[in-house]
């Protein structure tokens, strides 16, 4: 009773100081902390392995807390879910944050302010696979302000955390009273020597073709798919599809008997006020034969529709005004927006037809250019329908590749990228005004986007290209699949710009409309859309990306917004996407078909450079000042490969001319007398040191140094202690130069028996006496 006491204070101290008090969370945490107890449960996979599930141990006070642990990887998930929404949200406003600690890993951030900082572009995408999994299981007319929050104990460096949190998060709200028809189960595929591997490590995962993660639920149903694959066949594919929603049977089961010991009972919860029988009824007979005219009026583009459809609706919702006066205008926008759904989804299920004229496998039309303005390395425009992507192509040296920081690596992310991809979504693109600019576009669609179309792309492109390649994606015009578009513009572009990529890739989104039974919630009739469009897309039931080549599977993405899909509708939309997928190869053959073999003079060149061990000091110059001097005026950059080895990368031939040009008088210098081993030198002091003494051996020669080991038979503490002095000149004997710091080996030493060779003076002035 005392941890209610405490926790009663401290909701009237924040009251105090202006914190609004929720009625009804006093109640609902004083449940919280006294019924609920520690439950523990595992699933045992098909690896032999076991998953566990730990609940009422952590974070008592949220509406719903689970850790998942798997090998020494755990991670704990919290849901809240605010007692009153707002009157007027239309959709579930749910927030799902996912962060990397360092701390979880035995890491110390390595930034300035060694902690964590903003949100990285992992954690994004990361936070919407999580969001995606769990988004379609919420009760329709929830519209709740709810957070999911995944919280990282522990990281091993084997176990995939990622994966894990969508478990974790699934548990957690099982077990709270959140209303939500889960649970739902996850787990990552792997394709290593053509064996389909569930769950695999990260050293695994770094041999496997295939990245694949399933989310389903107990029946057997998809909820959600994210995948890259190095071009796998559809058949691999499929196959891996299939194992890994029957491996989530097993981690489901595991997560409704957490429920079942440890769970609380779901709340009530208002839903919005649906409209009377009367107001639905004077909707259709005012709207439905000017709806069907527009929809059928083929003539129609996106603007144009759009406008048309909004005409309808403002002038049905002023006489709605008029007659039903007592009703909220929202119901009645809402009334609307549903009756509409309702036709569009009819037209389409009865008719076959789709609102702008095409079949259901029809894909619109597609235009194809490339190299658009001569400075850019390489550039494409592809157009399909409403859609417009321009996608340009910049080489830049490798040091320009993007890195990964140490806990993203330990976690399962590449060390560096040699090729990345930047997609951009302005506002005009769909007739709206925003900010434009650095960053403004980078929220959390637009990273989830390009990271799409980079991995539709990342297997074509050659991991050992000379150059960092930079693929920026601007969509222009939108109407429907501006990422699979990305795709397309993208592999046009790469080979306007000669990257010897091993095949064109392509991609398509593909839609679904589907008719359910009111009682049992199944699917009893359904349509599958090739191409999507916008308007397919808010009004339809999935949003199933895909890419790759004519061979196979590159990357995919599939959305749903039913609680699941069957199999056989995730195997007959693959199977569409990619018929779809070569006839979009076939059109974009008829512009390239290959990367362009003939050289663009504004292209980057590269080369490399063999520098001597003892000419390196001459290279470098002073502190680096030869190479900063290369860089400032030469525009070049210059890169160590190993201890004689170095890259040269200019922007241009030209540049790369005029670098060799500076090169060559940095290296310039008198002819150099040809030292011959065994031979004996009159060598001249320039400089007494502790450890010996700097000579030359001719005037143009960088001093060496000759140790006190190698000045006398006798031991030396100093060069002194034998009477040398600057300027003397003394003989020694010549033994070559080190292999590996290219330094003179020298010795005075062996030549205090009498002298048995000639001596020979380089130095062109008489010896001194």
């Amino acid at each position: 009773m005392s941890a209610v006491h405490v926790s009663r204070s401290r909701l009237y101290s924040r009251n105090l100081f202006g914190t609004q008090y929720r009625s009804g969370r006093f109640d609902r945490l004083r449940a919280t902390c006294i019924a609920r107890h520690e439950s523990t449960v595992h699933a045992p996979l098909s690896s032999g392995k076991k998953l566990e599930f730990q609940s009422g141990k952590y974070a008592r006070f949220a509406d719903g807390s689970a850790v998942a642990s798997f090998g020494e990887t755990a991670v704990l998930v919290t849901a809240v879910s605010k007692a009153k929404s707002s009157p007027t949200a239309s959709f579930l406003p749910l927030t799902v944050d996912y962060r990397q600690k360092a701390a979880a890993a035995g890491r110390i951030p390595t930034n300035f302010l060694r902690r964590e900082l903003g949100t990285s572009e992992r954690e994004i995408l990361t936070s919407r696979m999580i969001d995606r999994s769990l988004r379609p299981l919420f009760p329709e007319g929830y519209f709740y302000e709810t957070q999911v929050v995944c919280n990282l104990l522990s990281v091993d460096g084997v176990n995939d955390p990622e994966v894990l949190s969508i478990n974790a998060a699934s548990a957690a709200l099982a077990v709270s009273d959140i209303p939500w028809n889960g649970p739902v189960a996850a787990v990552r595929m792997g394709l290593i020597d053509n064996e389909v591997v569930v769950n695999p490590t990260r050293r695994e995962m770094a041999k496997s073709q295939l990245n694949l993660v399933v989310s389903a639920t107990l029946q057997n149903l998809v909820v959600m798919l994210e995948a890259s694959a190095e071009n796998v066949y559809q058949q691999d594919f499929l196959k891996a599809i299939k194992m890994g929603v029957k491996e989530c049977q097993i981690i489901a089961r595991t997560v409704e008997t957490l429920r079942k010991e440890a769970g609380k009972p779901k709340r009530e919860y208002v839903t919005l006020q649906s409209g009377s029988e009367e107001l639905l009824s004077a909707i259709k007979l005012m709207s439905e034969n000017r709806l069907r005219a527009i929809l059928r009026d083929f003539s129609h583009d996106k603007i144009s529709r759009d406008v048309a459809i909004s005409t309808v609706r403002n002038d049905v919702m002023e006489k709605m005004k008029a007659h039903f006066p007592e009703t909220d205008t929202m119901i009645i926008s809402e009334s609307f927006n549903k009756f509409f759904k309702e036709l569009f989804r009819k037209l389409i299920l009865d008719e076959e037809i789709r609102c702008d004229g095409r079949k259901l496998t029809d894909i619109r039309k597609i235009s194809c250019d490339v190299d658009l303005y001569r400075p850019l390395h390489g550039s494409a425009l592809f157009q399909r329908g409403q859609t417009q992507v321009v996608c340009t192509v910049a080489f830049d040296s490798p040091e320009s590749a993007l890195k990964s920081d140490p806990v993203s690596i330990l976690m399962g992310g590449l060390k560096a990228k040699n090729f990345f991809l930047h997609y951009e979504f302005p506002p005009y693109a769909t007739n709206e005004t925003g900010k434009v600019g650095p960053g403004s576009n980078a929220g959390r669609r637009e990273l989830g986007h390009g990271a799409l179309a980079e991995k539709g792309l990342r297997p074509v492109v050659p991991s050992d290209y000379p150059f960092t390649i930079r693929l920026t994606s601007e969509v222009l015009e939108s109407n429907g699949s501006s990422s699979m578009a990305s795709v397309c513009g993208g592999s046009l572009a790469l080979m306007d710009a000669g990257v010897p990529i091993s095949q064109p890739a392509a991609g398509v989104a593909i839609g679904l409309v589907s008719r359910t039974n009111p009682e049992t919630q199944q699917i009893e009739d359904y349509r599958i859309l090739t191409d999507l469009l916008g308007i397919e897309d808010y009004l339809g039931d999935m949003d199933f990306k895909l890419a790759g080549t004519k061979k196979g599977i590159t990357a995919l993405q599939a959305d749903f917004k039913l609680p699941g899909v069957p199999l056989k509708i995730i195997m007959e939309s693959v199977l569409q996407a990619s018929d779809a997928k070569s006839h979009i190869l076939d059109i974009m053959s008829q512009t390239i078909n290959k990367p362009r073999k003939d050289k663009k003079d504004i292209w980057p060149v590269s080369e490399k450079l063999q520098v001597e061990a003892h000419k390196r000091a001459k290279f470098i110059g002073l502190g680096g000042a030869n190479l900063k001097k290369l860089t400032a005026e030469a525009g070049v950059q210059i890169t160590a490969i190993d201890e004689s080895t170095y890259s040269i990368f200019a922007p241009n031939q030209s540049a790369m001319d005029e670098a060799k040009e500076m090169i060559e008088q940095f290296m310039k210098q008198e002819r150099e007398p040809e030292l011959e081993f065994g031979a004996i030198y009159k060598a001249r002091i320039v400089e007494l040191k502790e450890t010996g003494v700097l000579v030359t051996l001719y005037p143009t020669m960088v001093p060496t140094l000759l140790h006190n080991s190698q000045l006398d038979v006798r031991k030396v503490a100093h060069p002194s202690a034998l009477g040398l002095e600057v300027g003397q000149d003394i003989s020694i004997k010549y033994f070559g130069r080190d292999p590996v710091s290219g330094r003179m080996r020298l010795s005075r030493k062996v030549l205090q028996s009498p002298a048995s060779a000639i001596v020979k003076n380089l130095n062109g002035t008489p010896p001194s006496s």
